[in-house]
């Protein structure tokens, strides 16, 4: 009887972790963790690597040391307050998340500021070629982002614009020191393309749909009225909701009586106010789903002034008569059962469909820097949720200044992408 032996498909995405305040001890733990794994020999093809704010100075030291242990593999990656890895957070301390894949490289295509990807073609001509007898068209995109850079909300919609879906997903860098983002083009030999750390701009990489991903967002905030129609407003100014004042309506949702004078609230009305923020969509989308929680569509914004004389509310974007608002405040209780639910939406794309049965096979995960652990009760807590409900899958990703899902850019969100 000849023996039989059990094979073991090979992993198509590891990850590593580690914190120390130089970046090369940094990547050699990460490099160490990486290398047990089998990643010098497993043919790396895709990699993301994210940063800490404390490691932003020496962040082309770190893809250049990336490089020389990975020649041929393109990066991508941002710069956090924070950085995340399964079951683990890493926040205001020095700290590097590597991930690596062996995606197709037909199937993917990296871009830049210096290197953009390319508009859709148009209707009967031919898609826009890779390699020699392979077409390569966006399909979705992961993009990262210059906290800092003017008209950013235009830049993602143009973005969005260029693949088949108008989906993205990613993030904005930001730190103290700087707010980088990576972008490194294997075949680049010179030039910024080469050196791969951007400011300014957007940069990412998109792939075609020959690839199998999931991504979804979960909100952080929790209504504390009803959801109304704007009615009249001017450029980022509320003055009437369902033809009522504005004032008036989030007066009363904060449960608040006291009269508003010419110069303002009451000072014992105030703390309520800071506390609360806004939540948007346009006409056409649902504010509330999932019952009292916000949709994926909807989009958390400062409340940045108030018009006493006017019955005005300013939020901290641009508003049109017709879109829905509902004022909110952040709550942990709504955060984590909202988490739980878009990790229960993944896991059922995942179930066994027509005859294909397919498996978690690594994650990136870009939240809000206003979340984390400390924000759901403990060290680690927002990473652990995310464990018990896909597993201990390779998972990385960054607490941004901004999340980005489909053409909007988000805050107090989590946006959670997951490839078979």
């Amino acid at each position: 009887m000849t023996p039989t032996s059990t094979l073991t498909m090979a992993p198509r995405f590891l990850h590593a972790h580690a914190t120390h305040p130089q970046a090369d001890l940094a990547l050699s733990l990460v490099w160490a963790q990486l290398e047990s794994q089998g990643a010098a020999t497993m043919g790396a093809t895709l990699g993301w690597c994210y940063l800490t704010d404390a490691l932003a100075p020496q962040a082309e030291a770190v893809l250049q040391g990336l490089r020389e242990r990975l020649p041929g593999v393109a990066w991508v990656g941002g710069v956090g307050v924070g950085v995340l890895a399964s079951g683990v957070e890493y926040i205001d301390e020095p700290a590097l998340a590597v991930m690596v894949s062996t995606l197709p490289s037909d199937d993917f295509r990296v871009y830049s500021g210096q290197q953009p990807l390319p508009a859709l073609p148009r209707v009967g001509l031919s898609p826009l070629s890779v390699s020699p007898g392979h077409a390569f068209v966006p399909h979705v995109a992961q993009v990262h982002a210059d906290a800092h850079t003017p008209e950013l909300q235009e830049l993602i919609t143009e973005l969005a614009g260029r693949t088949r879906t108008g989906y993205l997903f990613g993030g904005l860098s930001t730190g103290r020191s700087r707010s980088v983002h990576l972008a490194l083009d294997p075949l680049a030999e010179h030039g910024d393309q080469a050196r791969g750390v951007w400011s300014g701009g957007v940069s990412g990489v998109a792939f075609s749909d020959r690839v199998h991903l999931v991504s979804r967002v979960t909100q952080g905030c929790q209504p504390i009225g009803m959801a109304r129609q704007i009615t009249a407003a001017e450029r980022n100014v509320v003055y009437e909701l369902d033809g009522e004042p504005a004032l008036s309506c989030l007066l009363r949702d904060l449960n608040l009586t006291a009269a508003v004078t010419a110069q303002g609230l009451p000072r014992e009305a105030l703390p309520k106010v800071r506390a609360t923020l806004a939540g948007l969509t346009d006409a056409a989308s649902d504010l509330l789903e999932h019952r009292n929680s916000f949709g994926a569509d909807t989009r958390v914004r400062h409340l940045v002034g108030l018009d006493p004389q006017r019955q005005g509310v300013a939020v901290s974007d641009l508003v049109e008569v017709g879109m829905q608002l509902a004022f909110c405040q952040r709550n942990v209780t709504a955060a984590r059962r909202d988490l739980v639910r878009a990790c229960a939406e993944i896991r059922e794309e995942f179930d066994p469909q027509d005859g294909l049965s397919r498996t978690p096979a690594g994650a990136i995960y870009i939240s809000c820097a206003g979340r984390g652990g400390p924000h759901f009760g403990g060290p680690d807590a927002e990473m652990q949720i995310i464990r018990h409900a896909l597993g201990d899958i390779p998972l990385v990703g960054m607490f941004a200044g901004g999340e980005i899902a489909r053409h909007h850019l988000y805050g107090y969100t989590g946006v959670l992408t997951v490839w078979a």
